[in-house]
Order: structure tokens, then C-alpha cells, then sequence
């Protein structure tokens, strides 16, 4: 079974000028854990999580050097939020993703993810956003394919 067969065609993506507040926006309002970063051709340039966004909250090493551990305010640095919402995607995003190819197979695809801890994933081909992939997707082929017996001596690797 391939990335091709369980992937979402539907996705969600932004552009690299998308401003945080309309990316915290999709997060809070549709649930969207990330968003894919693209040009005006599709071509996959980045994601944005919202471990992404959040981070810009964290404080920084030095001050937590400087100022200790527990002597830093954290209530000011959740304060920052206004100013992290005027940010960009491409200012915050992780840069060159990793991504699959729709002709993965499904289970090579899976490790990847297990491996980096990535619930999902961009599917791009020749570099363009094609679908996305999440364990869920996964598991949910593997389990349709096992119950219509459609895996029944095709077990390759």
C-alpha cells in the first residue's frame, strides 16, 4: 500500500506572508495542529506548528542564565503573544520539511513519522504539496485494508 492510498488530498496550506494571527487563527479555530507552507505554485517551503508559535513565548537561554530559572516572568512572556501575532509564517516555520512521496509505501512513511514524532506529514511530488499524511490516515487504511482482506499475500517490503 502506498502514501497515495491514504493520504488527504484536502489540505489546508498557507503562504510564506501569512500573518500568526490568521495561522493562530486556523489553529484554534479548525483544530489544525500545523499548516504547510507553499508558493504560489504549491511548492512545499516550510510548516508551521504550533510548537512553532508557542516557542517565540519560551524564555530565551540567556535570560534564564542571567536571571535564573525561577526568576523569570512568565506571565510577561505569555504577554509577548500580541507581538508574536504580528509576525509571518516564513518567520517562524521550519524551513525545508521533511516530506514523503506519494509512491512511499505506507508503512515506510509511518516509521518516519514514529521516528521524528510527527503525528503528520506533507506529501509533495517534484517538490509540490500534494495531500497530507497522519498516523491516523495510516491506521486507518491498514485497519480497512485487514478487515476487506485486501493485504492477503501482497505483504512486501
Amino acid at each position: 500500500m502506498k502514501v497515495r492510498d491514504a493520504m488527504s488530498r484536502s489540505v489546508r496550506s498557507i503562504k510564506p506572508d501569512t500573518k500568526i494571527i490568521e495561522v493562530a487563527s486556523l489553529m484554534c479555530l479548525y483544530r489544525f495542529h500545523g499548516l504547510p507552507v507553499v508558493d504560489d505554485e504549491d511548492r512545499l517551503l516550510g510548516v508551521i506548528a504550533e510548537k512553532d508559535v508557542l516557542h517565540s513565548l519560551f524564555p530565551k537561554l540567556e535570560d534564564l542564565m542571567s536571571e535564573g530559572m525561577h526568576s523569570v516572568d512568565l506571565d510577561r512572556e505569555m504577554a509577548r503573544y500580541s507581538e508574536v501575532l504580528d509576525l509571518t509564517a516564513e518567520e517562524l516555520m521550519t524551513k525545508k520539511p521533511i516530506s514523503v512521496d506519494p509512491e512511499m509505501h505506507l508503512l515506510r512513511a509511518a516509521t518516519l513519522m514514529v521516528r521524528h514524532t510527527f503525528r503528520r506529514l506533507p506529501v509533495a511530488e517534484d517538490g509540490r504539496l500534494i495531500g497530507m499524511l497522519s498516523l491516523g490516515d495510516v491506521h486507518k487504511a491498514i485497519f480497512h485494508a485487514n478487515i476487506t482482506g485486501g493485504l492477503k499475500g501482497k505483504a512486501t517490503v
